[in-house]
């Protein structure tokens, strides 16, 4: 399974969302990287991705952006063979 990782905040709904549909595509191996009180990481995530908000999230090399990025990425059917690749 791709590694997995997130840019996230601790009270982040969005980010509780998108763990658990990372959960229920079976993703065991998550790396979250915590940027609450933390501008070096925020500002590492932004220069990534070019966004500002939380979650950000990336499947292996590959930037998928944030949560309604991600169930999107699932309703068209492409979050399992991301995963799997």
């Amino acid at each position: 399974m791709a590694k997995v990782k997130m840019f996230t905040s601790a009270y982040c709904p969005y980010c509780s969302r998108a763990r658990a549909l990372l959960d229920r595509r079976g993703v065991v191996d998550l790396e979250e990287v915590f940027v609450d009180g933390k501008p070096e990481l925020r500002a590492q995530m932004t220069q990534l991705t070019g966004r500002t908000s939380v979650p950000q999230i990336f499947i292996g090399d590959t930037h998928v952006g944030g949560c309604d990025d991600l169930h999107a990425l699932d309703g068209r059917g492409g979050l399992v063979p991301m995963l799997q690749a």
